[in-house]
Order: C-alpha cells, then sequence, then structure tokens
C-alpha cells in the first residue's frame, strides 16, 4: 500500500495526487490514526517495560523476606497486565481502522501524468500506422462474423446469458492463432517466460494486487470463497508476493495467455452489442517485476513489446498516456494502446501498461536485497499490461481486413497460425 513515514513527511503530495484523481484529501485522517496506533504501541513498551522491572523486583523481595512489599508488587503486575490488554485492544483498533482505509486509497501518481478527468482528457504520445481506408461502409466486428456464419451470440446467450459469444470455425482459429503469435514474440524475442497460472485464487492475492477490497463488485466468487481471475496480472504478480529475490534475480518478467471473467459491474449500457466488453475474454498478459530505478525504463520496455503485435498485424493504432482521472487504481502512471476500429470510426482500447511501483509490492511483501553489503532488503517494483486483449485484437482484425464481400483477408503475420489461410469465407 503505502510508506507511512513518506506520508508523515509529505502530506501535501499525497493529498495532491487524490486531489488530481479526484477524490479528497485524506493524509490528516490516516496519520490521527497512524499516530493513535503509534501512541498505542508507545504505551505498550513503556508497560511492558514496568511489567519486567516489577517482576524482577518481586523476586528480589521474595528472597529478603519483604513478602508485603513483594504483595504490592504482584498487584501491580497484574493491574499493569489489564491495562495492557485494554491497550493492546486499542492498538489493534487503530491499525485495522488504518489499514481498511489505506487499502481502499489509490496509488500516488507519478508527477508526470497529465491534469484531467477522463478519457476526454489522455494525452496522445504518438500514432503509428494510418487509419484504415477501406473504400467502402465498414462493417462493425459483430456483423461481420454474423454474417460469416462464425460469431453466434444468440446461442451463447442461451447458454450464460448477455455478454458472452461463441466463436466457430476460422474465428475460433483466429483466436488461438492470435494468443500463439503473441506468446511467441514476447517468450522468443522479448524473454518473457511464459506460465500457465491458476484461474481460481483467494482474497490476499487479489488484495496484493489491488482488486480487493475496492473493486469486488467486478469479480465473480465461488461457492467454496475463492475468485475467478479478472485478468492474469494477479496469479503472475502474485508469484513473488512474501519473498525476498536476490537482486542478480531481476527482472523478473513473465507472460500467460488465460481466460479472464469481470462482472463488468459498472458498463451497464456500455457496448452492449458484439465482443468489446464480456464476462470471459481471452488475454496475453506481461508482468515485470523490477528494482525501482528500472520501473521507468521498463514501463517503455514493455510498452514497446504490445506495440509490436499491432505492428506486425498490420493495425494502425495510437498511444496514449491517462490523465490523472482515468488512471487506474493500483497504477502510478499508465499507456494505453487503442487500436484503430473502423466500424466504429474511433480508436479503442487494446492494451493498458502501467507501472505500480512499490504499491503492489508493498501490499504483497515483495523485496529484493540490493546487491552490496550492509543493505536491507527493498520493495520491488511491479509493472503490468496486456500483450494484448485477444478479442479486442480479433476484433481489430475483422475490422481492418474486410473485404466489400463480406470476406476477411487474414494478415500475413497469422497466415502460419492458421494452416496458410489466406482469406475467411463464409463456407469455411
Amino acid at each position: 500500500m503505502f510508506d507511512l513515514r513518506w506520508i508523515r513527511e509529505h502530506p501535501d503530495a499525497f493529498d495532491r495526487s487524490l486531489v488530481r484523481r479526484g477524490d479528497q484529501p485524506l493524509s490528516e485522517q490516516v496519520l490521527d490514526l497512524d499516530a493513535q496506533r503509534r501512541g498505542a504501541q508507545t504505551r505498550l513498551q513503556e508497560m511492558q517495560e514496568r511489567r519486567n522491572a516489577a517482576s524482577k523486583q518481586i523476586g528480589a523481595a521474595m528472597q529478603d523476606g519483604r513478602k508485603d512489599e513483594a504483595e504490592q508488587l504482584k498487584s501491580e503486575v497484574g493491574d499493569i497486565k489489564g491495562q495492557m490488554d485494554a491497550v493492546e485492544a486499542e492498538e489493534k483498533e487503530s491499525a485495522d481502522a488504518l489499514s481498511d482505509l489505506l487499502s481502499g486509497i489509490p496509488n500516488v501518481l507519478d508527477d508526470d501524468v497529465p491534469d484531467g478527468a477522463d478519457e476526454d482528457d489522455n494525452r496522445e504520445v504518438r500514432t503509428v500506422g494510418e487509419v484504415t481506408d477501406l473504400g467502402f461502409e465498414p462493417r462493425e466486428h459483430f456483423d461481420i462474423g454474423e454474417a460469416l456464419g462464425l460469431m453466434d451470440f444468440e446461442t451463447a446467450a442461451e447458454l450464460s446469458g448477455s455478454r458472452f459469444v461463441i466463436l466457430k470455425g476460422a474465428l475460433a482459429r483466429m483466436e488461438r492463432a492470435l494468443a500463439d503469435f503473441m506468446l511467441d514474440i514476447h517468450t522468443d524475442e522479448y524473454g518473457y517466460t511464459e506460465i500457465s497460472p491458476p484461474l481460481l485464487v483467494r482474497d490476499d492475492v487479489l488484495f496484493g494486487t489491488g482488486q480487493l477490497p475496492k473493486f469486488a463488485d467486478d469479480l465473480f466468487r465461488t461457492e467454496d470463497g475463492r475468485w475467478l481471475i479478472p485478468t492474469a496480472e494477479v496469479p503472475l504478480t502474485n508469484m513473488v508476493a512474501g519473498k525476498i529475490l536476490e537482486a542478480a534475480e531481476l527482472p523478473v518478467r513473465v507472460t500467460a495467455h488465460t481466460s479472464c471473467f469481470r462482472a463488468e459491474a459498472g458498463a451497464a449500457g456500455r457496448d452492449t452489442r458484439g465482443m468489446l466488453r464480456q464476462h470471459q475474454f481471452y488475454k496475453v498478459e506481461l508482468v515485470s517485476v523490477v528494482a525501482p530505478d528500472e520501473s521507468d525504463a521498463e514501463l517503455d520496455r514493455m510498452t514497446g513489446c504490445a506495440e509490436e503485435v499491432l505492428k506486425r498485424l498490420g493495425l494502425p493504432y495510437r498511444l496514449v498516456v491517462l490523465c490523472s482521472g482515468d488512471t487506474g487504481f493500483g497504477a502510478a502512471k499508465t499507456h494505453d494502446i487503442e487500436v484503430w476500429m473502423p466500424g466504429q470510426a474511433t480508436y479503442r482500447e487494446i492494451s493498458s501498461c502501467s507501472n505500480t511501483r512499490a504499491f503492489q509490492a508493498r501490499r504483497m511483501n515483495a523485496r529484493y536485497r540490493p546487491a552490496g553489503e550492509g543493505q536491507g532488503p527493498e520493495h520491488v517494483h511491479t509493472l503490468n499490461g496486456s500483450g494484448v486483449a485477444i478479442g479486442r485484437a480479433l476484433i481489430a482484425v475483422l475490422e481492418n481486413y474486410q473485404n466489400e464481400d463480406g470476406s476477411v483477408t487474414v494478415p500475413e503475420a497469422l497466415r502460419p497460425y492458421m494452416a496458410g489461410l489466406e482469406v475467411i469465407r463464409a463456407d469455411v
């Protein structure tokens, strides 16, 4: 979560970050609870010292035959024990209240994150590729997929309700091809280690990456108290939870292709048609664990890895830095990659790459031991990013590579993963 010493020393900076996010200042409340907790701890220590001293005095009085004095000291020790129980309860109450408060406070923003209220205030860094000019009126992905007979929302709704889809034939294969294509790039060329993680996790794992307690309504929980992962970031990042890594073990770079599950509790009425916002989807995730002085460069590196996927698919996109009001709860800074969707005539997010700095590491107690003698363990920095969202990549391919006759040209980079298929037609 947070370094309380830093908040004590920089309360204005702490509050300024909250205000930039559109929240209320909380340093005074945090520091009041911290003072109560520390005050109780000080009193407990003083009581412990007096109890220990009195216990020694009891032994000396008994040896010297001073029974009355010994009895008085025993009574004092008993009184101290009762007082300590009350102060321990006070300390626990303050500590729990402080922990509850801190667990719901978002990360401190980097100073260079642009100010703004929402996505309209995000700052464009660059555009790559020319916006696709198809020469005819482009259709949206669901119209293309349904016309091909390879995208079935109706049957999926009968099975599972809204925000699900069944892909068939060449589109099901393209979904798999995209995952393999991305994993090959990230593992073979960028040095990420492929992981096949659990899709069900415990409360503490989601707390570690910041999804709990604040975003419980966005998650699916099983009857035995576990949770379906909303992103592979959750298990991948928690692989270093509670550990002290050696400096030589850093950086850790891992990737995974998994199903992801989100309740989309806050998305009522948004993107109700098609595959853009579903309860179940697939994503290739990138996670890095690095030394603190390397995380800025690692964010740029990770962003470049995700961009490379779109470059090779020939998809136009733009890179934006999220503004203060649009930056996620756990992120200090986020790069969004937005791919061009001709059917909607707009850019849509396909990857978010975030530097959380030590925010997640503190929540999960992930540390490393810097090189050199005499240095104690420090918290690592963690980063995560989509490398990229598979469903949205499939949507982008369908819309950017659609043909006037309803067929879809397969990007050259994907053809080796699709047995050489060049065009998807209704009869394939």
